[in-house]
């Protein structure tokens, strides 16, 4: 006899199964998404099992600068070690030169873009580089735009982008 217990697991597989077609790729991630796959916080868990066996992650060395400078931070608060930062920088380089994570350049192009979206959005107050993020996933032709900050998935929406979470 099957019992709620046994059933569970299927749920949990087809919810998942379900929820990875709702984000279709390519996915751009941000600096706020991609820091939740290497410190946790709230939304870690969730966002790793989401993005797990994905080969379509879009990634630019401007998130890498944001991702040091917001380890940085945790530094200067006392959260961390530089050495497990040092690791998780070095982690994130070698699976974006390695091609786990395919780059996305900013070029001039992705400049012109993001001062598009800067001037075309008005009702959602983009700061430049979350317009950045926003040029650089849609130069990339992404389907969608992962991000932890509430404007920018706005603005994500607001031209078309799938949005995670």
């Amino acid at each position: 006899m099957r019992t709620a217990f046994n059933r569970r697991p299927v749920r949990w597989r087809e919810q998942r199964a379900a929820y990875r077609i709702q984000v279709p790729g390519p996915l751009y991630c941000d600096t706020s998404a991609l820091l939740k796959l290497y410190v946790s916080e709230p939304g870690s868990d969730e966002f790793n099992r989401m993005v797990q066996g994905r080969e379509d992650l879009f990634v630019s060395d401007l998130t890498v600068t944001e991702v040091a400078s917001a380890l940085a931070r945790r530094l200067r608060q006392g959260a961390g070690t530089l050495e497990t930062a040092r690791l998780m920088q070095h982690a994130i380089l070698e699976r974006l030169d390695g091609g786990i994570y395919h780059r996305v350049e900013l070029t001039r192009d992705v400049h012109r873009r993001a001062g598009r979206f800067l001037l075309s959005l008005i009702e959602t107050p983009l700061r430049a580089a979350d317009a950045l993020h926003l040029a650089l996933a849609t130069s990339a032709h992404a389907a969608s735009l992962a991000s932890f900050d509430a404007r920018l998935g706005a603005a994500a929406r607001a031209v078309g982008l799938v949005t995670y979470p």
